[in-house]
């Protein structure tokens, strides 16, 4: 089940998806800039997280440490691995991970 994750700053509401129970990135549905706080909803739990870049809409933000090859699980499946390690609230993309599937030839 799909739960929104919702940020507070400055009165402003902002907002990412966090589409599977088991992922470990979410989903930003708006700009977050670095610094802000978001709050993370999953299941009856509620954590604040640090937002550590500016993360643009429709990017991913890590809801947790990743050491380098950990797994990016995002619709709760694997769809890539880290290629550095990243700290929770980081951006996730192509950048700092890579998709297996995409390597081989």
């Amino acid at each position: 089940m799909s739960e929104h994750l919702n940020v507070a700053v400055n009165n402003e509401k902002k907002s990412a998806l966090l589409i599977d129970e088991k992922d470990n990135v979410s989903v930003a549905l708006t700009q977050i800039n670095e610094g802000e706080n978001c709050l993370v909803r999953k299941g009856k739990e509620e954590e604040i997280i640090r937002v550590l870049e500016r993360i643009n809409f429709g990017h991913k933000i890590a809801l947790t440490d990743l050491e380098k090859d950990a797994p990016v699980l995002k619709y709760g499946e694997i769809i890539g691995r880290m290629s550095v390690p990243v700290q929770k609230g980081s951006w996730i993309h192509n950048h700092n991970m890579y998709c297996e599937r995409g390597m081989r030839a």
